[in-house]
């Protein structure tokens, strides 16, 4: 049995190790088990392409390799737990959101295997692979052109994204897609999936190799440099001054001296609210964290204080926050290629 010795220390002295040197692995984890789960899944539709799986910095399936890279912190419960701390959330940490993402990269690892993005239907149904990923994403949460499997409608991403989820939707069993999706243009995408895959059937992939970019063992950056870097990406950089709708909200007035402070009030119930309205849109915890935090900082500033009860400020609140979130989906989504 593997010896973590780093698994007891505190988070201060763990974000010093590098990656390299956590040494875990998935065997013997609970990964290797939903591992299993979709080699099955994809073995009860007689798909001969078996993903291989390998732990890296986070979720992804190289170009020209059939396989799926895994975030490290699933390896390990002490490192789940760095990566709350750290991110606010584990993505991937249960093994519903596993499987979910798992299905999603193992869409990439079948495009790779088989080299779909080549064939001309496949470009005439989802577009072309070769076109440039954008910097930022404009999703429409109303579209019925794209299935709905991970947060953030992020089938509208990339025409390669609009494959895998349109396949992990497909793959997953149980699914009644035919049902889900009747009525909507994206049932054709995964009427052609599942023509495809059954031309598939029995055939063994055009690339077979099992190839490990950028795995843990390469990595040779510390866990602090990991997540300074990560909360970089995640990071809005929100520019727009929140004054007016927190006035609306809450009053520097007087007459509420006695009511409480707005900043203590939103820092109580911070979870609760970011929680709420990640839910809804599907927006990363982390980055309506630090919208949460511009804003209770102004809050601090304008000395605000509550206008009405703590339950329908709460309320009220996650509902401002969540138009700020949309408006901020709607100038452009930042894009991070899964």
């Amino acid at each position: 049995m593997a010896c973590f010795d780093w698994a007891d220390w505190p988070a201060d002295e763990l974000l010093d190790v590098r990656l390299c040197d956590l040494r875990v692995h998935i065997d013997g984890t609970w990964l290797e088990a939903m591992a299993g789960q979709i080699h099955r899944e994809l073995g009860r539709r007689d798909l001969r392409l078996k993903p291989h799986f390998w732990l890296s910095d986070e979720w992804f399936s190289p170009d020209g390799v059939p396989g799926v890279a895994l975030p490290f912190y699933l390896a390990h419960p002490r490192l789940m737990r760095l990566e709350r701390k750290q991110m606010l959330a584990v993505e991937g940490g249960s093994r519903t959101d596993c499987l979910k993402l798992m299905r999603h990269e193992v869409g990439h690892a079948i495009q790779h295997g088989f080299q779909l993005h080549r064939r001309r239907k496949w470009q005439q149904i989802f577009g072309k692979a070769s076109v440039k990923y954008p910097e930022h994403y404009r999703p429409n949460p109303a579209s019925k052109r794209f299935v709905e499997h991970l947060d953030g409608w992020y089938a509208q991403a990339h025409p390669v994204e609009d494959f895998a989820e349109t396949f992990a939707v497909w793959l997953k069993a149980r699914s009644n897609w035919e049902e889900r999706y009747a009525g909507w243009p994206a049932l054709r995408k995964l009427e052609y999936v599942e023509e495809l895959m059954t031309e598939l059937a029995g055939i063994k992939p055009t690339v077979r190799s099992r190839t490990k970019p950028y795995s843990l063992s390469r990595l040779r950056f510390t866990l602090r440099t990991h997540y300074r870097r990560k909360r970089e990406r995640f990071t809005i950089g929100y520019s727009e001054m929140h004054d007016r709708d927190l006035r609306r909200l809450f009053s520097d007035d007087s007459k509420y001296r006695r009511r409480p402070a707005a900043a203590a009030f939103l820092r109580q119930n911070r979870r609760e609210i970011r929680e709420l309205v990640a839910n809804w849109s599907g927006e990363y915890i982390f980055t309506l964290d630090q919208i949460l935090k511009e804003m209770i900082g102004r809050c601090r500033e304008l000395k605000l204080r509550l206008t009405k009860n703590e339950r329908d400020t709460k309320l009220d609140f996650a509902i401002m926050l969540t138009v700020h979130t949309i408006q901020y989906l709607h100038r452009g989504r930042e894009w991070h290629p899964m």
